[in-house]
């Protein structure tokens, strides 16, 4: 059963059930398992998911021993909206595909197999070219108002 987050955040009904059903397609074909867990395909509350989106499958999040670990999956040119952590410290490794990234108006581009090392504070956003592309985000747990957006319109004023 969805709550107020997932309500607000997360893509539902069945434009959910067949993001859902096709990324898993995609996964599945490049011979991946991914962690035993409900998927969030998550379109900050923007109500555009394949423009500006993700689907995030969580490995744990622990917050007592300060550590988390999920893959984010992204379609085509689907992008995650420009965000900043204040305490959050991540580490990305592209698993398939490739990546943009935008870290302080700086792009740059990831490929499978690198990984890319961003301390907190910096302003950062990305997106999948070339195709559909999935990368596994190690960092500090995620934790509630961390997450500071350029969008304001995302979560309260920009923060979620």
């Amino acid at each position: 059963m969805a709550n107020d987050w997932t309500d607000r955040y997360e893509v539902q009904g069945e434009e959910r059930a067949a993001a859902l059903a096709e990324a898993a397609a995609i996964i599945a074909g490049w011979g991946l398992t991914m962690p035993p867990c409900e998927p969030m395909p998550l379109h900050f509350g923007l109500g555009d998911f394949r423009r500006i989106g993700e689907t995030e499958y969580w490995i744990v999040n622990d917050t007592v021993n300060h550590y988390c670990g999920k893959f984010l999956f992204l379609f085509e040119d689907q992008r995650c909206p420009c965000h900043r952590h204040a305490m959050k410290d991540e580490t990305f490794f592209v698993v398939r595909g490739a990546f943009e990234f935008e870290i302080d108006g700086v792009r740059s581009r990831l490929e499978q197999g690198q990984t890319l090392k961003l301390p907190p504070g910096h302003a950062h956003t990305f997106a999948a070219v070339d195709g559909p592309a999935l990368v596994l985000e190690v960092s500090l747990p995620s934790i509630p108002g961390d997450n500071v957006f350029e969008d304001r319109s995302i979560g309260s004023d920009g923060v979620l």
